[in-house]
C-alpha cells in the first residue's frame, strides 16, 4: 500500500529488545533475520490495541535500532479528523512521536534547456568560481565515501561509472526509474563527475565515491521531486551501520521530529552533513534547522544568512540521465558543491573533526561580509598535507 501525506500518520513505540552481536545476514538496515533486531513484544502489543482502539490501518512499519523504537506509518479510517486523533494518539505515554507523515522537497530549478554532447570544463562556472582546480593539485577526494540521500541516480552514466559503490532504494523496486532520476544525476555529477576520461564534465572530488539512498521520487515532468518522513527515516537509519563521513541532503521540508532524532545520531557520530537552504531563505524545518548541519545557499540568491555558507547555484553544467549533460540551478547544487570540498578535505585529514570542516569551509570563504563564497583550493591549503596547493599561480 502506497503511502499518503495527506492521511497518514507517524507513530513511534518504544523497541525494547534484546541487541545480540551483528552478524552476517543484516540487511541495509541493520536488522537481519533471526537473532538480530527484531520487533519488541511490548510495542508489538502496544501498536495492536492503538489500531484497534482508533480504527488504524498500518500502511509500513520497521524497527529503526538506532533509536531503540519501532516507527509504524498508520492510515486512518476516512472522515477521521487526523488532528484530533494525533492529540489523542501524543496524550498515551506509551507514544514517543505521534505525527503527520510530512513531505519534503528537492531545491532544484528546471534544467536550462541546452544540451552538450561534448561539454568542456570552462562551462562549468561552479567548477571555477571556488577554484576546483587549484584544490585537486593537492587532493581529488580518494578514499572518501559520501552518502547521498536523495533521488535515484543515472549509475550507467560515462561520468559516474567507477563513482557509485552503492544504491539502495526506500522507494520502490524500479530500477528504470532510479537510472532516469534526474536530481539525484546533477547532484551526483557536480560531486563526483570522473576527471580525465575526455568525456563531460568533472566533479569537485572527482576520486570520491558516492552510496546513493533513494528517499526521493520525481513529482511530474523533470522539475522537482518529492520524499517523506516514511522514506527519509529509512535512508537515515540505514546510514548509521555505514563509514560515510559525509552526509549531502539536498532537500527540505518542515520540521519533524522523528527526522531530527535520526539526524541528531549521526552528528553525534561525527559525520558532516551538508544541506541546501530552503527557497523562502529561512533556516527552519528539517534539516536545515539541526544544529551542527551545515547549510549551503545559492551565492546568487545575494547575501547568507547568518551562519549560511555560499557556494555556485545557477546554471550549473552537470550530469543528467541517459548520459546526458545540461544546466541546472537551486541551492541542491551548491550544497552538492560544498560536499565536494569536503570530501577533498577528509582526504588529505581522515580524521578532521566535522566542526573543524565546517569552520575552515566558512573562514575559507572568499569575497566581502555575508557574500563570501567558499573556496575550495583555501579549504584545502590550510591542511598540513596541502602544500602543493599555489594559491597565486601567477
Amino acid at each position: 500500500m502506497a503511502t499518503d501525506s495527506a492521511r497518514d500518520v507517524v507513530l513511534v513505540l518504544a523497541n525494547p529488545v534484546s541487541r545480540p552481536a551483528p552478524h552476517a545476514a543484516s540487511n541495509v538496515l541493520g536488522y537481519g533475520s533471526g537473532d538480530s533486531y527484531r520487533n519488541g513484544q511490548r510495542a508489538m502489543s502496544t501498536l495492536a490495541e492503538l489500531k484497534q482502539r482508533h480504527g488504524l490501518r498500518e500502511v509500513a512499519g520497521w524497527p529503526i535500532k538506532p533509536l531503540g523504537v519501532y516507527c509504524a506509518v498508520l492510515r486512518p479510517q476516512p472522515g477521521t479528523d487526523r488532528d484530533a486523533l494525533l492529540l489523542a494518539l501524543a496524550a498515551d505515554q506509551r507514544v514517543q512521536i505521534a505525527a503527520p507523515l510530512q513531505e519534503f522537497e528537492v531545491y532544484s530549478g528546471a534544467p536550462a534547456g541546452k544540451g552538450y554532447d561534448d561539454p568542456y570544463l570552462k562551462l562549468q562556472r561552479g567548477f571555477a568560481d571556488i577554484d576546483a582546480g587549484l584544490a585537486q593539485r593537492a587532493s581529488r577526494g580518494l578514499g572518501v565515501e559520501i552518502a547521498l540521500v536523495d533521488t535515484g541516480v543515472d549509475v550507467a552514466h560515462p561520468d559516474l561509472k567507477g563513482r557509485i559503490s552503492g544504491t539502495f532504494n526506500m522507494v520502490d523496486d524500479d530500477a528504470a526509474a532510479f537510472r532516469g532520476d534526474r536530481h539525484g544525476t546533477e547532484v551526483a555529477g557536480v560531486i563526483a563527475g570522473v576527471g580525465g576520461n575526455r568525456v563531460g564534465i568533472v566533479g569537485i572530488a572527482p576520486q570520491a565515491t558516492l552510496s546513493v539512498y533513494k528517499a526521493c521520487w520525481q513529482s511530474g515532468g523533470t522539475t522537482g521531486a518529492r520524499c517523506n518522513t516514511f522514506t527519509l527515516a529509512k535512508a537515515l537509519a540505514a546510514l548509521f551501520d555505514t563509514d560515510a563521513r559525509i552526509i549531502n541532503l539536498s532537500l527540505g521540508g518542515p520540521s519533524d521530529r522523528l527526522l531530527e532524532l535520526l539526524l541528531s545520531g549521526l552528528l553525534r557520530q561525527d559525520r558532516i552533513v551538508v544541506a541546501a537552504l530552503p527557497p523562502d531563505g529561512k533556516i527552519d524545518g528539517f534539516p536545515a534547522e539541526v544544529p551542527g548541519v551545515m547549510v549551503v545557499a545559492s551565492s546568487q540568491s545575494g547575501q547568507a544568512p547568518e551562519g549560511v555558507v555560499l557556494a555556485p547555484g545557477k546554471d550549473i553544467l552537470t550530469t543528467q540521465p541517459d548520459g546526458g549533460y545540461d544546466f541546472a540551478s537551486g541551492s541542491s547544487l551548491a550544497a552538492a558543491h560544498v560536499s565536494g570540498i569536503a570530501a577533498l578535505m577528509l582526504s588529505l585529514s581522515p580524521d578532521l573533526h566535522a566542526s573543524m570542516v565546517r569552520t575552515i569551509i566558512g573562514n575559507s570563504s572568499q569575497g566581502a561580509g555575508r557574500k563570501r563564497v567558499v573556496n575550495a583550493a583555501a579549504a584545502v591549503a590550510v591542511l598540513p598535507d596541502a602544500r602543493v596547493v599555489d594559491l597565486d599561480p601567477e
